[in-house]
This record gives C-alpha cells, structure tokens and sequence, in this order.
C-alpha cells in the first residue's frame, strides 16, 4: 500500500492525500494498492500549487492491524516533529503512536546513534 505525503506551505507541516484534499493525520490519509491510482492522486496533488510543496507517494506496511511508513524518516515526519506543541496528533491515541514507532520493515531503525570525533 502506498499513500501521498506533502509539506503544506503555510505553516510546513507534513499533510496526507485524501479524496482531493490534504488531511493532517496519516490515519485518516487514502490508501492506494497500486501505482496508477497512486500516481494518478500524485499528479493531482501537484496540480495545488499555492497549498503545498514536496508532493510523493510512501510505502507502507501493516503493524498491528494499524498502516505505518516503511521508512523510517517517514514515520518520524507522520508522528511530527518532537519539538513540536502537538508531537503525535497524527496517530489515534497510544495504540496508533505504538504502531508507527514500532513497525518492522526494511528500513527500521537500529536505535543506534553513531556520533563523529571532532578534532
């Protein structure tokens, strides 16, 4: 499954595609099984050119009966940004933000930090 993701120009934060508008959480955001709908939704979200920016297309995966992002820079952009006033509106309560932090997929993270000497 896939679904289309922007950045929306007045305030940046990350929008979800669903039937011809943007929506704010990825739980309410329209799923599309193929590519063809998927681009076809792609190519109308780029049509908005005055309401957002960085329009594509996301794998997802189920976990735990929930959809979360495949990568996982995309669930961190789904959850919001931790800095942020409403940091997890995007998901429904515990069970969701559990889903998205903890889905396994090619692309989950380690946990692992590597840190850079300066010399």
């Amino acid at each position: 499954m896939k679904a289309l993701t922007a950045n929306r120009l007045d305030d940046g934060e990350v929008v979800f595609w669903k039937t011809g508008q943007w929506v704010e959480r990825l739980a309410d955001a329209e799923l599309f099984a193929d590519d063809a709908s998927g681009e076809a939704a792609e190519g109308r979200g780029k049509s908005q050119p005055n309401t957002v920016i960085d329009v594509y297309l996301i794998d997802l995966i189920e976990s735990e009966g929930l959809w979360a992002p495949l990568s996982y820079r995309e669930r961190i952009r789904a959850l919001g940004p931790p800095n942020h006033p409403g940091h997890g509106k995007q998901a429904e309560g515990g069970a969701a933000i559990e889903a998205l932090m903890h889905a396994t997929g090619a692309s989950r993270s380690t946990g692992r930090v590597n840190l850079i000497k300066r010399k």
